[in-house]
């Protein structure tokens, strides 16, 4: 009997293992979780885990449209200067703890605090108050027709968090990730830097929808995300190309043709928009605080440098494009652009030396552990050599770099002076989710550009009577920007995703989403 139970126990133990691999999705992030705040840090990385773990009040769909999410839908009255929210009934927080609008009304002022275009809404809002449990209302100074959108619309919907976590300062970070989504975050797994795993929460309700984009019904179709860090990317490629992982969000271009080699994997462009490079100045402290300077650099750019380092020759796989709105899009233009199309590194130089560049100490943060954003950030620090700047490269990993960025202090006080980053063509495509473009000074993303004239274009691209009128404001604002120089754009990649043959349901989205996803 002693040795028949062994027996059984062996024989059952691989079939355990195999259902749990099963109902267990590991992926290879694009970068190191270090934060658990959407609301604190526009990292990417730390999207992606808000959408598993915050439900939103409204969302968009992969056509762009507004859709109710949390919301059971909403009322405009008063010449829409009067919005009421109703919740869906059997909203529940991962303590089970009921979603109210209390918890709602406080999230939301907890992000239009920080995000482009909920410091836009804020501005037109009078009041918002709590009706009841599942009701809240905007009463509004003027009518927002934009609304709903931009809660569901901007760089990331509003997380909704219990009331008690979102009366926290916006400007400091949010440790407890307790949120009502498909999945919830198990933090005593969290190894930052290695690991970092969701589980299924089954007191979620989903919407009785079909999946479109970041809309529709948030099912949970496995019972846990696990993600593991592999800084090193042949490691990641061997890891799926073995079976060890079953996702890889971005992998590294050169690493593709050998990738597709395997009939076991799918390497897909599941993003729906490209990837849009930017070189982010400081522009509180010298010497990008001089705009003459910034635009010296902005004349030596070549943006086809930039994508061949991420991207590799093939032009099919990125793009140039010289301004500041997604291209191919309704506001994309090139007013005023002839500063990225100058190219020419003699005549930077002569512009940086007629802007009265003092030698002083340029540092540059770059990524080593995110290897497209390291590309970008090499080339810049190859470029501003060249120039005859004094460069100092730091190495980091993503997560200090997130953290670092936050700093007003002078570099010689641990500040920085130049950092890159990435955005999808969806954040960049009009004036109020633009966060690049934002140039309100102490509250505009890091680097804390100020230009009234941007603002006041940015306000009235909002009021455009008629789409031809919204074009114009567009190519106005492209035109001041080309003048002050709030970032440099560097064209557009396309970014693949690898998974394996057993992973099912992987659909087109705007970000990088687990929710709906299975494993056969």
């Amino acid at each position: 009997m002693r040795r028949r139970s062994m027996m059984m126990a062996a024989m059952a133990g691989p079939a355990l293992a195999q259902g749990s691999a099963a109902r267990t999705l590991r992926v290879i992030p694009q970068a190191n979780l270090t934060s658990l705040d959407p609301v604190w840090t526009t990292a990417v990385v730390t999207r992606n885990h808000g959408m598993m773990v915050y439900d939103n009040i409204t969302t968009v769909n992969l056509a762009g449209e507004v859709r109710p999410q949390m919301a059971e839908g909403w009322e405009i009255s008063a010449e829409g200067r009067q919005w009421d929210f109703t919740l869906r009934p059997g909203l529940k927080f991962h303590d089970n703890e009921p979603v109210r609008a209390a918890d709602c009304v406080a999230s939301i002022r907890r992000w239009a605090a920080r995000d482009s275009f909920g410091q836009v809404l804020w501005t037109a809002v009078d009041e918002l108050s709590v009706l009841d449990d599942r009701r809240f209302r905007f009463r509004l100074k003027r009518p927002f027709p934009f609304l709903a959108l931009a809660m569901g619309r901007s760089q990331g919907p509003v997380p909704v968090l219990p009331e008690r976590l979102a009366a926290t300062d916006p400007f400091q970070q949010v440790r407890d990730a307790t949120g009502s989504g498909p999945f919830r975050f198990v933090a005593n797994e969290w190894n930052p830097g290695s690991r970092a795993v969701w589980a299924k929460f089954d007191g979620y309700v989903p919407r009785q929808e079909p999946v479109d984009g970041l809309a529709g019904g948030r099912a949970a179709r496995i019972d846990r995300v696990e993600w593991s860090v592999i800084p090193d990317p042949a490691t990641a490629a061997n890891a799926m190309q073995t079976g060890e992982q079953d996702y890889w969000e971005y992998p590294l271009h050169d690493l593709l043709p050998l990738i597709r080699r395997n009939r076991q994997v799918v390497v897909e462009q599941r993003l729906s928009s490209g990837f849009y490079g930017c070189l982010r100045f400081n522009h509180l402290h010298a010497p990008f605080n001089n705009v003459a300077i910034r635009r010296a650099v902005a004349m030596a750019v070549d943006q086809r440098d930039y994508l061949r380092a991420v991207a590799g020759e093939d032009p099919a796989g990125w793009g140039v494009c010289e301004g500041v709105f997604t291209c191919d899009t309704a506001m994309a233009n090139d007013e005023g652009s002839e500063v990225l199309k100058t190219r020419n590194i003699e005549a930077a130089r002569a512009a940086l030396r007629a802007a009265g560049y003092n030698n002083e100490r340029v540092v540059l943060v770059a990524p080593g552990d995110y290897p497209q954003i390291n590309a970008l950030s090499l080339v810049t620090a190859d470029l501003l050599r060249r120039l005859g700047m004094n460069v100092e490269v730091i190495s980091a990993d993503w997560g200090t770099l997130v953290q670092r960025r936050t700093s007003r202090e002078p570099v010689e006080r641990g500040g920085w002076s130049v950092i890159h980053t990435t955005a999808g063509g969806d954040a960049l495509d009009t004036p109020p989710v633009h966060l690049f473009l934002r140039s309100n000074g102490r509250d505009a993303w890091f680097g804390w550009p100020e230009d009234a004239l941007i603002e006041q274009l940015r306000a009235e691209w909002l009021e455009a009577a008629e789409p031809a009128q919204a074009r114009r404001i567009a190519g106005a604002l492209n035109r001041r920007a080309m003048e002050t120089l709030p970032y440099v754009p560097l064209g557009y990649y396309w970014q693949p995703s690898v998974w394996r043959r057993n992973v099912t349901n992987v659909f087109r989205s705007p970000a990088t989403v687990f929710w709906g996803i299975g494993k056969s």
